[in-house]
């Protein structure tokens, strides 16, 4: 146990013992405990390798390298549609933990002996990934904005289609793009 991560774990809330469990069992497989991202994470080395986390309606333990486990128990969740390779297994009470306690511990050796292998998984290229009509017409339209668009890195061209693409309206994609303009055209990321 790391010291610098017991503060997560002393806070009133309402997935104190489920979290508290979910970290005897990962601490049980051999991983380090740091603070990451304002959360448990377990490493192997220098990588991560599962994240406790909390929400409202659940806590979850989060395997980064999700998508190259063999989910035979069928726990592993994809966050989002746009979350590539974590995975989460979630929680709603103690007694799903304590079920499922021999199957996670397996889980997670499988993801160290995943890490020990160097597999990566295969990501998306910004190719990959629409681009909206409203944003490809201003591609078109402004040389310096492709140029620019260009130069940045893939994940801040990633970042800015699927920004660019979530609404449904056509209007608010153009305004969304209009405002960014500015923002692309001096290299900067979406976040920056």
């Amino acid at each position: 146990m790391n010291p610098k991560v017991d503060f997560y774990f002393n806070k009133a809330g309402k997935w104190q013992e489920e979290i508290e469990k979910l970290r005897t069992i990962i601490l049980d497989c051999g991983l380090n405990e740091e603070l990451k991202w304002g959360c448990p994470c377990y490493t192997f080395g220098k990588s991560n390798i599962v994240l406790i986390h909390v929400f409202k309606e659940y806590c979850a333990v989060l395997f980064f390298k999700g998508t190259l486990l063999n989910d035979t128990n069928g726990i592993l969740i994809q966050q989002t549609e746009n979350v590539q390779v974590p995975r989460q297994v979630r929680f709603t009470n103690f007694s799903e933990i304590i079920d499922l306690e021999p199957v996670l511990k397996t889980y997670i050796f499988e993801a160290i002996e995943v890490e020990k292998s160097g597999l990566k998984a295969v990501l998306k290229t910004t190719a990959d990934f629409a681009v909206p009509e409203e944003f490809q017409s201003k591609l078109d339209r402004i040389p310096a904005l492709k140029t620019a668009f260009a130069a940045l890195t893939p994940g801040r061209q990633r970042a800015y289609l699927f920004h660019f693409s979530q609404p449904k309206q056509s209007k608010t994609r153009e305004s969304r793009v209009e405002k960014y303009i500015p923002q692309i055209l001096s290299g900067k990321g979406l976040d920056d």
